[in-house]
């Protein structure tokens, strides 16, 4: 089994039971909603937004470049994700989901979008005519909920970027309040605090660079403020990149710091997005990221218990320590870790999954082998 085939099938391990369920209609119905039963409204569209926000870039994978069973398998997959969309849409489906009140539903129409933004092909620019409406709509209704003056500035302004990904109308101004904000908050080094304050937790990979580097690329012609942002936006994704690069040991293992880890290897988003969007820093191959990542996914996935027997994820870092949950979280809300998986989006030939294996910086040092000394940046 190839490196790449090991990944899809982690991926496709991991959302397959939300999609197949949803496909049928019956996602609200097998989803385990008992872990924290006070957050079930919102677990169905945590599930759904977060298993598409990691799989959105295998779908828009080139086709041609594909193998034959890796193309099938990716046919049958955006037909399953487009009548999922039309499922968790449609005010008639016994799947529709909560867009419009209870503060939670912003986040994960932000991470739905998100996804729009990831797959304009294979998902927004493949939508009939009246499930892009029902999309609109949805998304439209989640302004309903004021964002928080930290990360979720940046759910308002990504769906105002899925609106524009659409072709509808958008809010200009609550993207740029979010882009505002965060100048004003780097903290220096690649960080940025989550508010006024920083916190040592993963929330700069979970939300704020992925989402701050897809918005501000997508977006930068339509006002000059933005693209003024871009250069600098990327580079500091880069720097942090790097960051959790050096974050992973050498045996796969990373620090267990801050909250929502039970989110697990979604904690490398950042890390996976640079590699995807070719935004390295020159010291780092693709081919040692690509090592480093697959350590992580080898750890995790091997871990007893991480799934039940339904095959949905089940709350912990290394299989299942419901303790390490947040009041928060639930069933739904761990679907976030399928972020790890964007480098999916590069075709076989890409260097990330084509040149030879690499060890990381963490595996080269504790070897005793010889590394690029870090420099922290401004």
């Amino acid at each position: 089994m190839t490196t790449r085939q090991e990944w899809l099938n982690a991926l496709l391990k991991i959302v397959s039971p939300v999609l197949d369920a949803l496909e049928k209609g019956g996602l609200r119905e097998r989803l385990p909603l008992d872990f924290h039963p006070e957050r079930a409204d919102f677990a169905p569209l945590e599930a759904f937004g977060r298993s598409m926000l990691g799989l959105a870039p295998w779908l828009e994978a080139e086709e041609s470049k594909l193998g034959e069973e890796e193309r099938s398998l990716q046919r049958q997959a955006r037909e399953k994700a487009l009548l999922c969309i039309s499922r968790a849409t449609d005010p008639s489906s016994p799947d529709y989901m909560l867009f419009d009140r209870g503060g939670q539903p912003l986040v994960d129409t932000a991470f739905l979008a998100h996804s729009f933004l990831r797959a304009p092909k294979a998902l927004s620019g493949a939508l009939d005519s009246r499930v892009k409406r029902q999309v609109a709509d949805a998304f439209r209704a989640s302004r309903k909920i004021p964002p928080a003056d930290c990360n979720w500035l940046f759910f308002s302004a990504m769906v105002e970027a899925g609106l524009y990904v659409l072709g509808e109308e958008y809010d200009i101004m609550r993207v740029l309040t979010a882009l505002r904000a965060f100048r004003r908050w780097y903290v220096g080094d690649g960080a940025y605090g989550d508010g006024d304050a920083f916190h040592w937790d993963y929330y700069n990979s979970f939300v704020i660079q992925p989402m701050y580097v897809d918005i501000v690329n997508l977006m930068r012609h339509e006002h000059p403020e933005i693209a003024a942002q871009r250069d600098t936006v990327n580079r500091r994704a880069g720097r942090y990149a790097s960051v959790l690069e050096r974050m992973i040991g050498p045996e796969g293992s990373y620090p267990v710091v801050g909250r929502s880890v039970c989110y697990r290897f979604g904690a490398f988003q950042m890390l996976a997005q640079a590699a995807l969007e070719h935004m390295l820093e020159p010291h780092l191959t693709p081919a040692s990221v690509r090592c480093a990542l697959t350590a992580v996914i080898e750890r995790v996935m091997k871990a007893p218990d991480m799934f039940d027997a339904q095959g949905f994820l089940r709350p912990g870092v290394y299989g299942y320590q419901p303790e390490l949950a947040e009041p928060y979280i639930n069933i739904g809300s761990l679907y976030l870790c399928s972020a790890v998986f964007l480098p999916l989006g590069l075709t076989p030939d890409d260097p990330f999954w084509a040149d030879p294996d690499e060890d990381w910086t963490g595996k080269k040092v504790w070897r005793g082998g010889h590394i690029t000394i870090d420099h922290a940046e401004d």
